[in-house]
């Protein structure tokens, strides 16, 4: 099915009564080298959602991690997922900041109430939206909680004339004869199963060996040896109750292997 298509059965189950576009969805990076300088504009369009939003997520972290930016993958990824809420709308994704600021905007329905999309459980998602996103309300939250633990934010405001901007920044790491620079991450070798349990705990925010044996098909051991070699590797923690994060470490990793 084409991603148009997808667009005109979901605007058709809300009883939006706006004209579908002629064309597949189209979404514009904005991208700034310099506050003085106009931007690089560069135009995405797909006929697949899942093909169309991993490859707006991989650019828009390809082009803000050229110029020196750390937001991680799975962040990008959860955001521009939610852009199936506004139909993908005059959608525009802006990279400042050397990279550390992404703003991802649009002109669709817009969020009422934004204290509560960026709490687990609140969701406007439909039966539609449900085929081709999880719909129970994580990605805003998993998101802000993976921004916060490198010290990021994660801000929800109302377009000009309609619609959302969610803007995701970090701040610059420290400058000057006592700063240690960031290394990069030597990537480990994880077997296909560790990649997927590493990229379900990214996806669900947490997650303990109960949760991540019955989401991958798998024995409640063969889950927990997983996650105790994760934790070797110090690319999860454990958060009490069984639950495992990502660590700094862990979410890097994934912005390396699932952006490539």
């Amino acid at each position: 099915m084409s991603l148009r298509e997808v667009v005109r059965r979901l605007m058709t189950e809300r009883g939006v009564t706006a004209a579908v576009p002629d064309d597949e969805p189209e979404v514009r990076l904005a991208i700034y080298d310099s506050p003085l300088t106009t931007p690089r504009v560069v135009s995405l369009a797909g006929e697949n959602f899942d093909a169309f939003v991993g490859e707006l997520a991989a650019q828009t972290y390809n082009y803000a991690h050229e110029r020196g930016g750390r937001i991680p993958f799975v962040v990008i990824r959860e955001v521009v997922e939610n852009l199936i809420h506004a139909y993908f709308r005059d959608a525009v994704v802006t990279i400042l900041d050397d990279g550390d600021t992404i703003r991802i905007s649009d002109q669709g329905p817009g969020i009422r109430d934004k204290p509560r999309a960026l709490q687990p459980g609140f969701t406007t998602a439909t039966r539609e939206m449900r085929h081709y996103i999880r719909g129970v309300g994580s990605g805003l939250p998993v998101a802000r909680e993976q921004l916060a633990f490198l010290g990021g934010t994660l801000a929800i405001e109302d377009n000009l004339d309609g619609g959302t901007v969610v803007t995701l920044s970090l701040a610059k790491p420290p400058t000057g004869p006592g700063a240690v620079a960031p290394g990069r991450l030597r990537r480990p070798e994880l077997s296909a199963r560790q990649k997927k349990v590493l990229l379900l705990i990214g996806e669900l925010g947490s997650a303990g060996p109960t949760t991540i044996a019955k989401e991958l098909d798998i024995s409640h051991s063969t889950a927990y040896r997983e996650l105790r070699a994760l934790e070797n590797l110090r690319l999860v923690q454990s958060k009490g109750s069984g639950k495992r994060t990502l660590t700094e470490d862990g979410i890097a990793f994934l912005g390396e292997i699932f952006a490539t």
